[in-house]
């Protein structure tokens, strides 16, 4: 009779183990994510529970083409523990789409396929958000390009997205292009609702002067379109000299620079007769001769003099900033001087101006 109850208990106890089943069960395996705003990717999770008696384990996530990417838990989801896979599309082609997961676990030998529905789009008012620049038949990513600290020899480059808002198909290129600057198209040629791609480099080589370099570019749609306000692009470029042939040496006695002030407040100024000035005081703490190579005013109401643009090891020179006070006008954006060193920790140096109430 002992025996009998020990085999008894010994086979309810394999029944149980042998029972003990992870099982995977979706709270919806389709998702439609309806528009999405073409080369706009959107990700996508599908939850998940272990409605099973045993650990849960995804042992891959396979997604149909290359166009998605996949996320998922790699440690065992207890029984009655959710969680969830994430897919990323990239939205990369026009239209409906309609793609698959193919989801691989411990809790069956077959697969379970998950679906990711929906349509990319490149209507004007399904990507105005993506397309804030309207010049009527084509919207743009951005009208302002903007090349930030290129040092000499750079060859950074940008890119502009050009929404066709037309039927017909167009031919975008860019013209007044200075030297510096070319551009190339992808596709050449546009087809309507479509969306291309201006690819931009600068070549720093060719630029002449250090600092800021603006000028203005436009867009043309077909060959003869004419220059006007409506189609024109700004450009801007910073360039800053090249310090990578420097030894190691030449960085331990390089100049620096050190300035009494990097900000200037002129509000109390503002709305008087008289023209104010201040003086800041620009040192060299370094062991070589400090280059002040350019100084740039950006806004009207400012005139500037500075004594000395080169500045032997322990020295000092004046730059005095005098505000004219009648030039100010209320919508002007706050002016700052630039000035470009040789200074190899500091070669851009920006000095602010408050001249608001």
């Amino acid at each position: 009779m002992f025996k009998r109850y020990i085999i008894a208990s010994t086979l309810a106890v394999l029944s149980t183990a042998l029972s003990a089943q992870p099982v995977l069960t979706f709270k919806s395996d389709v998702v439609n994510v309806g528009e999405l705003s073409f080369q706009q990717p959107r990700s996508i999770t599908y939850e998940f529970t272990n409605t099973g008696t045993a650990p849960l384990l995804l042992t891959a996530v396979k997604p149909s083409c290359g166009c998605t990417s996949v996320e998922w838990p790699n440690s065992p989801i207890a029984p009655n523990q959710s969680a969830r896979i994430t897919a990323t599309y990239d939205a990369r082609m026009l239209g409906y789409f309609q793609k698959e997961l193919e989801v691989h676990s411990n809790a069956s030998a077959e697969p379970t396929y998950l679906t990711l529905q929906g349509r990319v789009v490149a209507a004007a008012t399904d990507v105005e958000g993506d397309f804030p620049v309207d010049m009527g038949d084509v919207r743009l990513s951005t009208d302002s390009i903007i090349f930030d600290n290129v040092n000499r020899g750079d060859r950074p480059e940008t890119s502009i997205l050009v929404l066709n808002n037309t039927r017909k198909n167009i031919r975008p290129q860019l013209m007044h292009l200075p030297s510096y600057l070319t551009a190339t198209y992808h596709p050449e040629t546009l087809a309507g609702g479509r969306v291309g791609r201006i690819a931009l480099r600068l070549n720093s080589e060719k630029m002449k002067s250090y600092g800021l370099n603006e000028t203005t570019v436009y867009l043309s749609r077909q060959p003869g379109d004419k220059v006007t306000a409506e189609n024109q692009l700004s450009v801007k470029a910073m360039l800053l000299p090249d310090f990578r042939h420097l030894s190691e040496t030449d960085l331990q006695t390089a100049p620096l620079i050190v300035l009494s002030a990097e900000n200037l407040d002129f509000s109390s100024a503002v709305g008087q007769k008289k023209n104010a000035s201040q003086v800041i005081t620009i040192g060299n703490a370094g062991e070589r001769n400090l280059h002040i190579s350019s100084v740039q005013l950006e806004g009207r109401a400012l005139n500037i003099s500075l004594s000395d643009r080169t500045i032997r090891p322990g020295k000092k020179a004046k730059l005095k900033v005098t505000l004219l006070t009648s030039h100010v006008k209320a919508d002007d954006p706050e002016p700052r001087i630039l000035l470009i060193t040789n200074d190899p920790t500091h070669p851009k140096v920006v000095i602010n101006i408050n001249n608001t109430h």
